[in-house]
Parts: C-alpha cells; structure tokens; sequence
C-alpha cells in the first residue's frame, strides 16, 4: 500500500465534532444509568434479566456485529481495493447463516450466562471452564483492539490531531468511557446503547447511500465507472495500477495472496459462531423462539447495511479518491468519514462521526461485559471458589476485571493505531473460529466429545492462531505491519485461518479418539433433549 507523504487535512470544525461527540455521550450515558437503576442481581448484569423481545434483540445484535470495522474499515477497503474490499462484508454476512443454523438456539436452550456453560454442561467444570474463559478473554482483546484503533484514526482526523501522542490520548478516553459504560449500565445499559447505536448507523448509512446515488443520477453504473478512473487516475503509482471493479487489486496476483484471501474468508465466515460476544446476546431472550426472532432481525439488518458499505465504498473512490484517503490521518479509515463532509459538510460529517465514534463505544462496552462475566462466572466463581460465590461477589469481580480489560485495550489500541480495522476484526475472526467453533460443534453435535478433545481443541486453536499471528506479515515485515522496523514474519500468511481453523477441528477429534474417559452418559442425553427442545433452559428472571 503506497501512503503519500501529504499533510493530513483538516476535516470539518474540531469545534463542531466535539459538541456532536459530547451530545451524544450526554445522551448515552443518561441511558446507561436509568438503565442500570434495575440491575439487582448477577442475571441482571450480565444478561439484562432475559427481558429482551426477539426484535429488540436482534437490533441490539446488529449493533454490536456493526462494529467500527463494518462502517469505517470496510468501506476504506472498498475505496482504496474495490471488489477485493467488498469480500469483508461478504464474507461478514454469510457468517450469520453458520451462526442461525448451527448454534444460535441450541446455544440459548442450554447456556445460563456464557459460552462456557455450554461447553462444560456434560465435561470437566474446572479446566474446560477456564479454558473458556481465555479463549473469550483473547477473542475480547482482538476485537477491542481493532475497535480502539478505528476510536484513534477517527477522532484524529476530526479533531485535527496528527501526531500518535495526541491520538493516545484519544484512545485512552475512549477507553475510559467504555469502562464507565460497562460499569454502571451492565448488560441493559450496553444493550439499550447498542439498540440506539444500530438504529443511528444504519439510517446514517442509508441516508449516505442516498446522497450518493443522487449525485450520480440514481445509476449504479455511473458510480462505479467515476470511482475506476478516479482511481486510474491517482498520484499513488500501487493505486493507479488497480482495476477496482475486478478481484485481485488485493489478493491478486501471486498464489500467496491468493491463499491469504482463502484463508481471510475462511476467518470471517465461521469466526461469527465462535464470537463470545455474539453468543452471549442470545442469552437475553426469554425464549428460544425469541432468539431465533432476533437473529432473523439482525441478519436482516446486517444485510441491508453490507450493501450500503458497497455504495459508500465506491462513492468515496468516486467523490474523495484514494490520494486523499490514503492521505488523511486515519488512512483507509477516513474514506466514510471524508465521503460524509463532500455530501453533507460539517453538519453531516459531525453526525456521522459521533455514529461512528457511538458504534465504537457500543461494541467495546458489549465486548468487556462479555470478558469481565466470563472471567467472574467462569473462572472466579466456578473454578476458584468451586459454585460457592455469591450473585453480589461475581458482579464485583466482574466490574474489577473490566477496569483490567478496559486497560489492557487502552495499551494494545494505541499499539494498533493506524491499521485497516477490517483486517484487524478479521484476525479476532480466526482466534474466535479456531479457539471457540470446534469445540461448540462437537459439545452439541457429536455423543463421544470428551474434555481431553475439547481442551486439545480450545488450546491448540488458540495458542497455534496467535504464534502464526505473531510471525505474520501482519505483526512485522512490512511497512504496514504494526512494528515497522522489525523483520520476524516467518508465516507467510497474514490472517492464520486457513491453518489454524481444520488444526483446532482435528485435534479436538485426536484429543476424544486418545482418551479413554466416558463423560456422564447422563448429561449427555439432558443436553441432547435441552438443546433441541428448550426443557429446562433459562426462563426470563426480569421484565
């Protein structure tokens, strides 16, 4: 990727994106604490007492799915890649079929809070549990760190801040406000944001689409003939050279790449099953027929704003053009943000931009709540004090492990400031699929699954997606790498899905066929009846 050496513009008012920005928090927060007036029990902060509609659900899920990646990465993917880009939210949506078919209601008939009640339901409590619980704390991280990178090129570009102190600084408060967020709202007050958040990008998106397609004449064609020789026209010789309305301006070209598309949409399609944060919305249903209710409404939604992402991608190649994408502080990030101030000014780039800045915020507050419960739930309460800790104590671990989180994130967000958000969502995919799928699948489908294949599986799967990402190009070797100067990309690939996705599903078939433990027959068929029919599943505790 050539990046010119212009100066950052400046887009819009500071001063306006600011009092937008502060608005919309006032309101979200005012939200996030009459919300979470009502949260009395563990059951209220971690799943919003179950008192969630399908619909209400389903909105809340696409506004957690939608993350900063969804609006800002992908339609800079598209701007600067075109066809190659539109391969994320292709590969996003169709993600959601895996979901729906495979584990969306058997998830919610079997689960009480999190993933990993399903998964120790008729296995060894202890160490499945904690290995659980790594698992989504390592899923959480990637994709908080995705997300705090989108909060720091986003607000740079708005506030005019170019330099990576002031961009810090950035990241540090976002940080900051998601913990707040998390802490007094719990479950409710995220999902009450997310819902919010959903409805606010989702008309954003499609009163973009609009604009756009009024600009051309209504005629797709012409939006996409003008994006092709802006690009063709551009100053960046790499850029010039693209066809974007063909496939290859990414992953053409050598069989190396070829295969890192492979792989990418190996990652995207089965990560979403395996995401914790995900899973853990379809526990705030009451029902299992509420659960399959909202993801219908989500996959509505989410499909409706993938092809948006189309429009606004090649609208910002046409209207913007890649030089100034490229050029701007937050790089590819910058294309929706930048498409926003050509169509609408500073009014529309302000609003705009505290969506984007909202759906940042949403998800990040929707990933801790489902790392902190994890951890209080599954390794404070079920395996370090045995099933004795109360509702009040795992709440309280739950609000301190989120403080741990929320600092973790800071520190990694600032390191990934200035990488493509897609891409970086994209590697919590591969974590997610590897680390978390297999061992759902065999927990719920196969009668012979055992711990030992389920912790060969969980380990192996995350501990072979993270070395491989480690030694990617994605880490060092290149300009683009998140540590430039360091040449230590041994695994040519730069997202690992494709190696690390079939070893986590063959060493959790090893791991079961090498053991010769026989888990509680029992359990089995209890699981078996409850996650097919709903008897005995979590009824709705709070309306």
């Amino acid at each position: 990727m050539s990046i010119l050496a212009t100066p950052a513009e400046t887009v819009g008012s500071p001063l306006a994106n600011m009092a937008i920005f502060a608005a919309f928090v006032t309101v979200t927060m005012v939200v996030v604490i009459r919300a979470g007036r009502n949260n009395k029990t563990a059951s209220d902060f971690y799943t919003g007492g179950r008192g969630f509609s399908g619909p209400q659900n389903g909105v809340a899920i696409a506004g957690d799915y939608l993350s900063a990646a969804s609006f800002l990465g992908i339609a800079g993917a598209i701007a600067v890649y075109g066809y190659d880009g539109f391969l994320y939210s292709i590969g996003f949506l169709v993600a959601w079929l895996v979901a729906l078919l495979l584990v969306a209601e058997m998830l919610r008939n079997t689960g009480k809070f999190t993933m990993a009640d399903v998964l120790s339901f008729r296995l060894k409590q202890g160490p499945v549990r904690t290995a659980a619980a790594l698992s989504t704390l390592t899923v959480s991280l990637f994709y908080l760190l995705a997300q705090m990178a989108g909060a720091g090129g986003l607000v740079a570009l708005l506030l005019d801040i170019s330099d990576r102190t002031g961009q810090s600084i950035v990241i540090a408060v976002v940080g900051i406000l998601m913990i707040v967020y998390v802490l007094v709202g719990g479950m409710k007050g995220t999902t009450w944001v997310q819902i919010i958040k959903a409805v606010l990008l989702i008309a954003g998106a499609a009163f973009m689409t609009v604009l756009v397609f009024a600009k051309f004449g209504f005629n797709l064609s012409e939006i996409l003939g003008s994006a092709q020789e802006k690009v063709s026209g551009s100053a960046a010789e790499a850029v010039a050279a693209r066809d974007v309305l063909a496939p290859g301006a990414q992953y053409g070209g050598s069989e190396m790449s070829k295969l890192n598309f492979l792989s990418l949409g190996l990652a995207l399609v089965l990560g979403t099953a395996g995401l914790p944060h995900v899973l853990m919305r379809f526990y705030t249903v009451p029902t299992a027929k509420e659960a399959r209710r909202s993801v219908v409404w989500a996959i509505a939604l989410i499909g409706a704003f993938y092809l948006f992402t189309l429009v606004l991608g090649y609208g910002a190649a046409a209207i913007v053009g890649p030089d100034r994408i490229l050029a701007a502080a937050g790089g590819q990030n910058s294309a929706a943000p930048l498409l926003a101030f050509e169509l609408g000014g500073v009014i529309l780039l302000g609003i705009i931009s505290a969506v984007a800045f909202a759906t940042i915020l949403a998800v990040v507050a929707g990933l801790t709540i489902t790392a902190s419960a994890s951890f209080a739930h599954d390794i404070y309460a079920s395996v370090i004090r045995k099933g004795e800790a109360t509702n009040d104590e795992q709440v309280r671990v739950s609000r301190i492990t989120a403080v741990v989180i929320g600092v973790l994130a800071i520190g990694l967000g600032i390191l990934a400031n200035g990488q493509n958000i897609a891409f970086l969502v994209a590697l919590a995919f591969a974590v997610a699929a590897a680390a978390n799928l297999p061992t759902i699948l065999y927990s719920l489908f196969w009668k012979r699954f055992n711990t030992r294949g389920a912790l060969w599986s969980m380990y192996g799967g995350l501990i072979s997606t993270i070395v491989l990402i480690v030694f990617s190009p994605a880490v060092s070797g290149n300009k683009t790498a998140m540590i430039p100067g360091s040449d230590f990309d041994y695994f040519p690939l730069s997202n690992p899905g494709i190696v690390s996705i079939p070893l986590a599903f063959i060493l959790g078939i090893v791991g079961t066929l090498t053991s010769s433990t026989k888990e509680s027959e029992a359990k089995q068929a209890e699981m078996e009846v409850r996650s097919i029919t709903g008897v005995g599943a979590e009824k709705a505790t709070a309306h």
